[in-house]
């Protein structure tokens, strides 16, 4: 049985890591834009940019304290209840987020486009 401490938990977790999806793919445009000469420097540089960007620092960090949220949660509830929620709800947050920030979605021309 799961108490509705964890239940809300993992509601909770879902709408950290939902609620930043969007966040996250907004603050990191731009990325493409770093060009380096070896990969290792493309890596520093790519990482400089995201934590220096509070527009994709602030989501990041709530986006993770979502992960530790969810592993402590884990450590009380079955995990095959627990994945399975946190996974949906988070899809759902995402949509949700990224409808109020004015994303579009595709219909059945994005689907046909990659199939």
């Amino acid at each position: 049985m799961v108490s509705a401490g964890e239940v809300l938990c993992l509601l909770l977790v879902a709408i950290l890591w939902g609620g930043t999806n969007p966040f996250l793919k907004k603050g990191s445009e731009g990325i493409e834009g770093v060009q380096r000469d070896n990969k290792l420097l493309q890596f520093l540089a790519e990482i400089k940019f995201l934590f220096l960007n509070l527009k994709y620092l602030v989501p990041f960090l709530l986006n993770q304290s979502g992960s530790i949220v969810f592993y402590f949660t884990l450590a009380s509830t079955d995990l095959s209840l627990a994945v399975p929620m946190v996974n949906s709800l988070t899809f759902l947050f995402t949509l949700l987020m990224g409808k109020l920030l004015g994303e579009e979605f595709g219909g059945k021309g994005k689907v046909l486009k990659y199939l």
